[in-house]
């Protein structure tokens, strides 16, 4: 380490003979070799001069007065907003309002310290953005490589007639993988510059915290004041490879095509839960039942079930869909206020935008003021299941074609805004999406029936938690959250509900008195309750399991 600093001494001349420098003078910014100290001490100043060791050079923690360089600052003019020496208190700033140098001092390190635990906030946010993005380029060989493998299996259905059309795919995805590592290159380098940056900023302000340099702090305050954190990234989409009908007359036009790489822009939001709004709530030992609706559904003539899911309007009226082509209207006391006929079960539902909205074949319909089923857009060969409008006034649906299924956002007009579908390392993220909802954080809840599991990702779609027992009759249905982040999940085989914290943990089961026959439905009506429906009985119990 002593050789390292004389080297970095040995590279830096005197300011006034060119030998190796070993001292600076701070006020008069020269620096000095052994010899040449005697001869600039000699020399007057109106500052005076402060002769230290060239290492130390930057380490001034003192506040110099700029009336009287001379002398230290030990007090504020608040009327000058400035730091002053005893002289000044006594002549120049005599009748201004004057306060402790110590006090200001306090005052700086208490806004740099909040804007520093701003930007260390946004820091976790960029790290995890920066370990997902990493991820992604360590799997993205894999990845494109499992798409080219779809194309040569395509390819080897139609034998030699395509071998030209194969090799034309392969192409388009080299190329684009090329423009895809080019990205998340650029992205990946972005975000290393940039808690670069943030680390800078917090080791100035660790510094800062040491030292009485009230100069040197309001020369920082604007710094990090000003620093803007970004709002948004770039997301780039995975291409898929979507086959067409063979037809031996147009082998190139039928045979398939690579969609390519899109960039979809993410908001960076911060998270709105408040710790005092979780503390303030309490979970109630035995939940109660408020009252109970009989909606009236039928049987289902495979499953025999009766009330699939439900949704709160915001005058706390409750959407109920069941084994008929209707959906019901009821509100909480059990009174029918509405139906209306739709074009298939109603086995998904959501309200946007205070209409009801429902999942229907290939489309996502909703009902309009007359009544009448407005189709909002459709889902291509992709099928619809549950439906959840978000915070951020957009639809999230979860799809299923074949043995695919991802999560889309959707905008009100059908326009894809992000599709969660993988993970990190290019692995399909769920089996069978069912049921969706977000929480307060901005996670993407589903249930996943294949995998008898609650998967989450977090609103960029980088994987959060997976919730499952380890229970033959543990048979995971819905989910819903609240407004304090509790994840509800119905349990339709053990009649149970599991309640979650906003981490995946388990907290507790929720059983009503009198018990719940086959839960499958739940919905959140705010003031701690909760409506949970009886998919055998067609039954829906309204639940108090807060105390608020």
């Amino acid at each position: 380490m002593m050789e390292s600093r004389n080297e970095a001494q040995h590279s830096v001349e005197c300011d006034l003979c060119q030998q190796p420098v070993s001292f600076f003078c701070r006020r008069c910014t020269v620096n000095l070799c052994d010899t040449c100290i005697a001869i600039h001490l000699r020399v007057k100043s109106k500052n005076g001069h402060d002769i230290v060791d060239y290492t130390s050079k930057d380490d001034d923690d003192t506040c110099h007065c700029d009336s009287h360089p001379q002398n230290d600052c030990s007090a504020y003019c608040k009327t000058c907003d400035a730091p002053i020496c005893i002289l000044c208190v006594t002549i120049k700033h005599k009748s201004h309002e004057i306060s402790e140098l110590s006090d200001k001092i306090e005052e700086l390190l208490k806004v740099i310290a909040k804007e520093n635990d701003r930007l260390r906030s946004s820091k976790n946010e960029f790290e995890k953005i920066l370990d997902h993005t990493t991820k992604m380029l360590s799997s993205i060989s894999l990845y494109y490589k499992q798409r080219k493998d779809e194309v040569t299996a395509r390819g080897e259905e139609w034998h030699k007639l395509i071998k030209e059309i194969v090799k034309k795919l392969h192409q388009e995805l080299d190329d684009i993988q090329k423009e895809h590592e080019d990205v998340l290159q650029k992205q990946k380098k972005k975000f290393e510059e940039m808690i670069a940056k943030l680390d800078e900023m917090n080791g100035k302000t660790a510094k800062l915290k040491k030292s009485k340099n009230v100069k040197e702090m309001q020369i920082f305050v604007p710094v990090i004041q000003n620093h803007q954190n970004l709002n948004e990234f770039s997301q780039y989409s995975f291409p898929s490879f979507y086959e067409c009908k063979i037809d031996p007359n147009y082998l190139q036009t039928y045979f398939g095509y690579v969609e390519k790489m899109q960039e979809k822009k993410t908001l960076l939001l911060e998270d709105e839960l408040k710790q005092s709004e979780l503390s303030s709530t309490r979970i109630l030992d035995v939940p109660t039942v408020t009252s109970v609706i009989d909606t009236g559904f039928p049987a289902s003539e495979k499953s025999k079930t009766r009330l699939y899911d439900m949704s709160v309007t915001d005058d706390n009226k409750v959407w109920m869909g069941g084994a008929s082509r209707e959906l019901k209207l009821f509100d909480l006391q059990g009174h029918r206020r509405h139906t209306v006929s739709i074009t298939n079960i109603g086995m998904y539902l959501c309200m946007y935008n205070k209409q009801v909205v429902y999942s229907g074949t290939n489309a996502v319909r909703m009902i309009s003021d007359t009544d009448t089923v407005v189709t909002m857009f459709t889902t291509g060969d992709w099928q619809p299941y549950g439906v959840t409008s978000a915070a951020s006034g957009d639809l999230l649906v979860c799809l299923r074609k074949d043995d695919q299924n991802k999560v889309v956002r959707y905008s009100s007009t059908g326009t894809v805004l992000q599709e969660i579908q993988y993970d990190s390392l290019c692995q399909p993220l769920y089996k069978e999406v069912v049921y969706i909802t977000e929480n307060v954080n901005g996670d993407i809840i589903v249930t996943d029936w294949e995998k008898d599991a609650v998967i989450a990702v977090d609103r960029l779609g980088i994987f959060r938690y997976s919730y499952s027992v380890k229970d033959s009759d543990y048979d995971v249905c819905s989910v819903a959250t609240d407004s304090v982040g509790h994840v509800v999940v119905t349990d339709c085989k053990d009649n149970k509900i599991h309640m979650l914290d906003r981490d995946g943990r388990f907290l507790r089961y929720i059983i009503p008195e009198g018990g719940i026959n086959r839960p499958r439905a739940v919905c959140i009506l705010g003031h701690g309750e909760m409506m949970v429906g009886e998919s055998k009985t067609g039954i829906a119990k309204r639940i108090k399991y807060l105390d608020e």
